[in-house]
């Protein structure tokens, strides 16, 4: 399935996508005033973050798909690009702002929005009859949320993958992969400098059963 099948009025000349991408900034930075200890970045990641931090993802074998804070969809449709016809990519956001914008502009039936924590994300997963999950996406800020709730995402992240899956994580700070380093057996780490602010990536990996 094609990123233009995904959005509202896709079809449209140049303005009409920069009219789009003026909304898109304007519903991510509105988000951000909104909550900034949530929102990892003022503006959305580049497409070369993007790509990067999907790399190792075994699309052939995915079938289901969690992102933590999707913001305006800046990896979402680069997912569903990619997805399986019969997988399905969940996204689970605490903003009320973010997910209402997500559930109107991405038509797409393996596309699901959820208002909620990260750290309840088994119960998210258990409530659309899914029971885990191959790969993990996250871009929250580990360093500036409440205290204790990092650990508690993380711990819950472990559970949800399944083996041989991980946990992608793109941050400003080392934040995650101290935190991931308690529960991950393995953490492959990269960079990206074509980014605002260029930022650290990190693969959280949990082992295969023998």
């Amino acid at each position: 399935m094609q990123s233009e099948d995904l959005a509202i009025g896709s079809r449209g000349g140049w303005r009409a996508r920069w009219q789009r991408h003026g909304a898109q900034c304007a519903v991510f930075f509105r988000g951000f005033v909104e909550h900034p200890r949530m929102v990892g970045s003022i503006i959305p990641s580049s497409r070369f973050t993007v790509r990067k931090m999907l790399e190792p993802v075994d699309w052939g074998k995915c079938e289901v798909f969690v992102e933590y804070g999707p913001g305006i969809g800046t990896f979402c449709r680069p997912v569903l690009d990619r997805l399986r016809g019969d997988a399905a990519l969940v996204v689970i956001d605490t903003n009320p702002l973010y997910i209402d914008y997500l559930t109107k502009t991405i038509r797409d039936p393996r596309f699901h929005a959820v208002l909620g924590s990260a750290e309840h994300v088994e119960q998210h997963l258990a409530e659309l009859g899914l029971s885990d999950a191959d790969y993990v996406l996250s871009g929250l800020p580990f360093s500036t949320l409440p205290a204790g709730v990092a650990t508690k995402i993380a711990e819950a992240t472990y559970k949800v993958i399944k083996p041989g899956g991980a946990f992608l994580a793109y941050q400003f700070s080392s934040a995650v992969r101290d935190e991931s380093a308690k529960f991950f057996e393995r953490i492959d780490a990269g960079f990206e400098w074509l980014n605002i602010l260029p930022c650290k990536l990190y693969w959280a990996w949990k082992e295969p059963k023998d």
